[in-house]
């Protein structure tokens, strides 16, 4: 599988041409359009869809209006989505965990094969995180403390719920699950005392800089370039991982020229400054390009693996 980082001026410009030229020879939206996006107001999916949808604005000459469905990781909006149209006036940016982990541990109403994927635009950078004067300012630390003391976790994705209960089994630790829509929901709850610790999906960088928020330890299975010191839990000797990517994705049943338009939207925007400037220096993300047949292989991918790893 082909994945690309869209970093240079030069290749900036190259995706920006090829976008404009594919724009004026496919399909158009003839309407204001709606973007769908499955985390509450605040985080880093809504902070960079916000910029995104300006970036589409210009695009496709059309106005983009944001609404936030937040719950169950995106399931909650995807479950809302099979009902769209497939005409390409309505479409989601959003993490792929919602098809990816979602129908492993729940049973959903939609599937894989409901939707149609047109291209990926963002990396994860999913985190365990705490509150910068915690008791604890690693995970080694954190286990140390659980094992001592009852504590309570911020969840946003079933999926990292589910890593965070079976560490706390595993470890003997007293862990008390508190759920949250998004990284809006979570910030207020970490930094106001009321939580021990907490999932990030990228709204950490809001507040590691001043101190407010310190990483623990990632999700992924590489660190991230943006902390390189922090571990892994993989590293930390725990068998899980979470990979995830940010995408457009549409209604079942839209036609292809609609999905190449989207595409083609996705090479403009991780050439676009605003949207690149977000993503890399507001919420810490790395700018990721996959087209649409990649992205579908890429879903697909990380749903058997994590199929594999919750029958184990």
């Amino acid at each position: 599988m082909k994945r690309r980082s869209i970093l240079t001026a030069g290749a900036a410009l190259c995706a920006l041409l090829a976008a404009s030229a594919a724009l004026a020879e496919g399909w158009k939206p003839e309407r204001p359009m709606t973007m769908v996006i499955g985390f509450a107001a605040g985080g880093s999916t809504d902070i960079q869809g916000r910029v995104l949808a300006r970036t589409l604005e210009e695009h496709f000459g059309q106005p983009v209006n944001v609404v936030n469905q937040p719950g169950g990781g995106g399931a909650v909006a995807l479950t809302r989505f099979l009902n769209a149209a497939p005409d390409g006036h309505t479409f989601m940016f959003g993490v792929q965990l919602g098809l990816t982990f979602s129908p492993v541990v729940t049973e959903t109403e939609y599937d894989i094969d409901d939707f149609r994927y047109a291209g990926t635009l963002v990396g994860g950078q999913f985190g365990l995180v705490a509150a910068g004067d915690a008791p604890f300012q690693s995970f080694d630390e954190l286990i140390a403390h659980g094992q001592e003391n009852p504590m309570t976790y911020a969840q946003q994705l079933p999926m990292d719920q589910a890593i965070m209960q079976q560490i706390a089994a595993m470890e003997g630790i007293d862990l008390a699950i508190v759920p949250t829509g998004g990284g809006g929901g979570m910030a207020p709850l970490l930094l106001g005392g009321e939580v021990d610790f907490a999932f990030s999906g990228g709204t950490h960088a809001q507040y590691t800089p001043t101190g407010e928020m310190n990483v623990l330890a990632f999700l992924t299975r590489e660190r991230s370039p943006f902390y390189p010191d922090v571990p892994t839990l993989a590293e930390l000797g725990y068998p899980y991982a979470m990979d995830d990517f940010r995408s457009f994705f549409l209604p079942g049943g839209t036609p292809d020229e609609i999905v190449q338009a989207f595409e083609e939207a996705a090479r403009f925007a991780v050439g676009h400054e605003p949207f690149v400037e977000v993503t890399v220096d507001n919420t810490l993300h790395p700018i990721v390009f996959m087209d649409a047949a990649e992205t579908e292989a890429t879903i697909r991918e990380i749903r058997a693996a994590n199929e594999a790893l919750m029958a184990n």
